[in-house]
């Protein structure tokens, strides 16, 4: 419940009234930085969230939230500010007089669809309370969601910024995700650091939501399974490190060459665990398997002839449905043909969201003829500690800085019309 000793002003009030009859319903409200307000309601039953500063220069941000995994609840931060997801953009961004923003996914998991869908209601509500310009930002899978959002709906948002964003599409990550286990699972058969539970990479290979009779709450299940994918892996990397010229660093060389991700704890982790945990609302989400291997040859810089022949042999095949290549077309693969300027920010080596995300979008930007709308900064990955004594790349390791000066070279943009610089994010 929100703080009810907040009392809103007779500006706040009027903004208030005027949400309600724009349809906003269940509204709660708590003191904001400054003077400002919190308010946190549903739309159309979704919840969100808006943070008004005291002296609002009429400019929104609306933020495109992150992938969480399959089961838990889809939600909004109650107060933004203070628990910024956006890694201190928002706190600044609502410091320099700017609105900030955010719906909730209709679901967990993969949930560009809802995501676009539910930031635009709250877009047109923003609009009521008599905004003058709005941008909307993300990050991981909030990128698709931005990308859906100044494709899909081309006089929504006055520009837009994305931070290690999956901008070229769901289809070349899932099929990096899927390639990458289903080589992780041929190179480790039988193996200790073969992975748990169901192999067929077209499915989850455990479940996210605890069964019946199980008291552990869905969060720490979840939390269990994913530490159940993570230790083969870590036990492999820490055999791997002991004996560089074993076989346990032959096949991190391997997976990697085949995957296409670093040959790195935290960058076999993530996807893996991703991939281990989210198949199976993949695949509902999208109406059927997105993506499909048959025809395609596998190979590694170490394997022989002989070895790549067995590999491609042992590797399991599976099909494309259609159904599901349309839907992820729709939700969302980038055409490049954004009228707003876009500012893209990506780690050279990110441990779940690869380069080639945003190298994959220059590329169709390029070839929509459309460059003049895209500016592209690459910038240093970052590492964070991992059990046993190791280390691993970042996934959006960016820093309060960088995040920052993309949104103000984006802005920056909008407000002149002139480009932002090379170096405007480093």
């Amino acid at each position: 419940m929100m703080a009810a000793s907040f009392v809103p002003d007779a500006a706040q009030a009027i903004l208030l009234s005027k949400a309600r009859s724009a349809g906003a319903t269940d509204l709660e409200t708590a003191a904001g930085p400054g003077g400002g307000m919190i308010v946190n309601g549903r739309l159309a039953g979704r919840p969100f969230v808006l943070v008004i500063p005291a002296r609002w220069n009429g400019e929104a941000v609306l933020f495109g939230q992150g992938y969480a995994t399959p089961g838990s609840t889809p939600g909004v931060p109650t107060d933004p500010i203070a628990k910024d997801p956006g890694g201190g953009t928002l706190e600044y961004i609502y410091r320099e007089g700017l609105a900030v923003g955010i719906a909730a996914f209709d679901k967990s998991g993969i949930a560009t669809e809802s995501g676009a869908k539910n930031t635009l209601r709250l877009h047109d509500l923003v609009d009521e309370l008599g905004a003058t310009r709005q941008y909307v930002v993300g990050g991981s899978m909030g990128g698709s969601i931005v990308m859906s959002l100044i494709e899909l709906y081309p006089g929504a948002f006055a520009g837009a910024v994305s931070m290690c964003g999956v901008t070229e599409g769901w289809l070349p990550l899932i099929e990096q995700l899927s390639d990458m286990r289903a080589a992780y699972n041929v190179l480790t058969d039988g193996t200790p650091y073969a992975l748990p539970g169901v192999r067929d990479v077209t499915r989850s290979a455990l479940p996210t939501v605890p069964t019946a009779g199980d008291a552990t709450p869905g969060d720490a299940f979840r939390e269990q399974q994913k530490m159940k994918v993570l230790m083969p892996v870590f036990a492999l990397f820490t055999a791997a490190k002991a004996n560089p010229g074993g076989k346990e660093a032959r096949i991190v060389r391997q997976v990697a060459a085949i995957g296409g991700f670093a040959p790195d704890p935290a960058a076999f982790g993530a996807p893996l665990y991703s991939a281990a945990l989210g198949m199976d609302d993949i695949v509902a989400t999208m109406g059927g398997q997105p993506v499909g291997n048959f025809g395609k040859s596998y190979a590694s810089p170490e394997m022989t002839t002989e070895e790549a022949s067995d590999f491609n042999r042992r590797i399991q095949r599976f099909a494309a449905d259609p159904k599901a290549v349309a839907y992820a077309h729709q939700w969302h693969e980038a055409t490049g043909k954004f009228r707003v300027p876009l500012v893209t920010v990506h780690q050279t080596l990110d441990a779940l969201v690869p380069f080639s995300q945003s190298d994959g979008l220059g590329r169709i930007v390029k070839n929509a003829g459309n460059a003049a709308n895209l500016v592209q900064y690459e910038v240093p990955p970052t590492r964070f500690a991992l059990p046993g004594g190791m280390d691993g790349y970042t996934h959006c390791g960016f820093s309060a800085e960088q995040n920052i000066a993309a949104f103000e070279a984006m802005r920056s943009w909008v407000r002149t019309g002139k480009k932002p610089g090379p170096d405007a994010v480093k």
